[in-house]
């Protein structure tokens, strides 16, 4: 304290001539001198084997001479210059475009190039001092944050202030948080600067961004690990001058590595000298994801890429993937592009696809325009295959850029879908049309002596077991994605089903001999449908539908009114509107009584799958019946009516 004092007393007050005083003073400065200059050893030395009792003896002396504000700053600074100097020569092209030992004489004024064949020895040397740059960044971090934590620890024997509040009670903030800024804005303008006057820095930063991001992410962890290793060993430290201290102490608050404060984010001050890199890297990525794509879709082509020519696409995904992987939000920002390329393929391909009338044919073999098309969707397919085979080989892919590329492959999936909808909708109507034939043939016949129908199956189930059977050959067997296929052709069985069992259930009069053809006829449509599927029994509830109704053929309408496969398996609508079929003539059903054609009638109940529509127009027919009875004053209904009331009302409550 005695210098401290001894400053306080002379300043301001002329002293000179008096030659006591004179050499007193003299010895003093000089004393002052030594003590400061011992200190500033210790302070250095104590620092930078991270001792940190070394450094709070250093840091109470200068708090002893009035200096400790001023000291630390240029402690500090002292930092920042030689780091912005370590920038400056790790990026200095000079030094790294000079071949090993021998400096090469340029003329006056040339700049400073890597000679054509030196390019690699040149970005050997570039990622070797930039790994060295991140040492002297993160060494001179850790330097700083040890001082700050003494700081905030030490406090004066005598007044007991910690010596962190002198640092910081002008309003300043505290030393890490000034170190830190300082580093992280001199690494963005010494960056710029470089990479503004040499082309090959740019292009070394830019075509190798991910490296530069893989050294970046190093330090911040090296950083944050260190923090919590410091953090540690202060609370554990045995060091007694400071030990009593620390048991007083609350535990402090963690320094800005640790923790991100609302408004000053440290990682992202650091990362902010790349943005420019990075947005080079993704432009020139986007530009390699595309080249193959728009290479392989030349104006005015007619077909989709080869097998090598898609391997090719798949491959550059793959690798600016894999290269991307060092970093999650770059990862991100990579499957973007990636998801923009799958959308281009999917444009591209759309172009090729033929939209004529001879695209849905299916009358005579595959045309040229199907060809091309079933080509187009079996190119989707392999895109669509290898792309989710690359995702999902990513080991450590964030789950956004995994949603981010799935949701483009949807739009494949998608877009394979409504390539095949033209074909998928003729098979559909044609199989519809043949279906509704069966009108046209005669179900009234009786048994004949033998107890067996006549015919194995009628006509009609015939024509559709021959044009299912040459669809599948003629035109899906070319899909080379047979899952994708099967979806879409049993939803085309499935809607077979449906709408056999509707047209069945119309058939009036259906005699005893008709029932055994019909029935044979059930047996025989999963015969029919059978190629559309992986297997028949895969169809679910139309399946079920199928297996359940053909008994019902030959049941009393007592018996089917309490089968327990109604309203579970089979709708109800469907049980009431073959009920009909036992009923005399007057009582018309709903199509007969509204004069409708079968096939308007067919159209309607397409038009209202709901059960309530199809019961309302039963109830009308049914309502229509009775009222013509009264109206010709008959004495009874038909002994089929009072079970299909009875159904209907059952049908209705359930539905409530």
């Amino acid at each position: 304290m005695r210098n401290h004092r001894e400053d306080y007393l002379s300043q301001g007050i002329d002293l000179s001539g008096i030659e006591v005083i004179e050499n007193d003073l003299l010895f003093i400065a000089r004393a002052r001198l030594e003590v400061e200059n011992q200190a500033k050893r210790l302070l250095e030395q104590g620092v930078e084997t991270q001792n940190p009792t070394q450094v709070g003896t250093a840091l109470q002396v200068f708090y002893n001479l009035g200096t400790l504000k001023d000291t630390i700053a240029n402690v500090v600074d002292g930092y920042c210059t030689v780091l912005e100097e370590n920038i400056k020569n790790a990026l200095d092209i000079k030094v790294l475009t000079q071949p090993s030992q021998t400096v090469a004489r340029g003329g006056p004024g040339r700049a400073a190039m890597p000679t054509p064949g030196n390019t690699a020895a040149f970005r050997a040397a570039l990622w070797t001092n930039m790994e060295k740059l991140m040492d002297q960044i993160c060494a001179a971090c850790g330097q700083v944050q040890h001082l700050q934590k003494v700081l905030a620890k030490k406090r004066d024997p005598v007044s007991h202030v910690c010596f962190i509040e002198e640092i910081v009670k002008d309003g300043q903030s505290d030393i890490l948080y000034k170190f830190w800024t300082a580093v992280t804005q001199t690494l963005s303008s010494q960056f710029q600067s470089a990479t503004d006057s040499s082309m090959f820095l740019k292009q070394a930063f830019e075509g190798e961004y991910p490296k530069l991001l893989r050294l970046y992410n190093d330090l911040w962890k090296r950083l944050q690990q260190y923090s919590q290793n410091i953090q540690r060993n202060f609370n554990t430290s045995g060091t007694t001058d400071l030990f009593a201290e620390l048991q007083q102490m609350e535990e402090d608050a963690q320094d800005i590595f640790m923790q991100k404060n609302e408004d000053y984010d440290p990682e992202k001050a650091l990362k902010d000298s790349l943005q420019q890199y990075e947005a080079a890297y993704l432009s020139k990525s986007l530009s390699r994801l595309f080249d193959p794509i728009n290479l392989v879709f030349p104006p005015g082509g007619r077909n989709p890429p080869s097998s090598d020519e898609l391997d090719s696409i798949i491959k550059t995904i793959a690798s600016e993937l894999n290269v991307a992987a060092v970093d999650p939000d770059l990862s991100l920002a990579v499957a973007k592009n990636v998801a923009k390329t799958i959308q281009l393929f999917g444009v591209k391909s759309e172009q090729l696809l033929s939209t004529q009338g001879d695209a849905s044919q299916v009358i005579g073999p595959l045309t040229e325009g199907q060809r091309r098309n079933v080509a187009v969707v079996n190119s989707l397919y392999k895109l669509h295959q290898a792309v989710l085979k690359v995702i999902t080989s990513q080991s450590s892919f964030p789950a956004a850029a995994e949603q981010t590329v799935t949701t483009a492959l949807k739009a494949v999936h998608d877009l394979m879908g409504s390539a095949v909808q033209p074909l998928l909708n003729s098979v559909g109507d044609s199989v519809e049309a043949i279906i509704i034939t069966m009108h046209q043939e005669d179900f009234s016949g009786s048994l004949s002596s033998s107890g067996k129908p006549d015919v194995p199956c009628s006509l009609y189930m015939k024509e559709l077991q021959g044009f299912i059977a040459r669809v599948m050959s003629d035109y899906f067997r070319h899909f080379e994605c047979f899952d994708f296929v099967f979806d879409n052709t049993e939803a085309m069985a499935q809607r077979a089903i449906e709408l056999f069992i509707r047209h069945a259930s119309l058939i009036r009069p259906l005699g005893e001999g008709g029932k055994m053809r019909l029935a044979a006829d059930f047996a025989q449509m999963e015969l029919a449908v059978a190629p559309l599927c992986r297997r028949v029994s895969d169809l679910g509830k139309s399946y079920r539908q199928l297996r359940s109704f053909r008994p019902l053929l030959f049941q009393t309408s007592e018996h089917i009114a309490s089968s327990p496969a109604l309203g579970e398996v089979i709708p109800f609508s469907i049980i009431l509107q073959f009920l009909f079929t036992r009923a005399p003539p007057e009582l018309k059903s709903p199509f007969q009584r509204a004069e409708w054609s079968i096939a308007r009638y067919s159209q309607w109940l397409d038009d209202h799958p709901a059960e309530k529509d199809r019961l309302a127009l039963i109830r009308g027919a049914l309502e229509a019946y009775v009222q013509s009875v009264r109206t010709r004053e008959g004495k009874e209904f038909a002994p089929v009516y009072p079970i299909m009331v009875q159904l209907l009302q059952k049908a209705m409550s359930a539905l409530q």
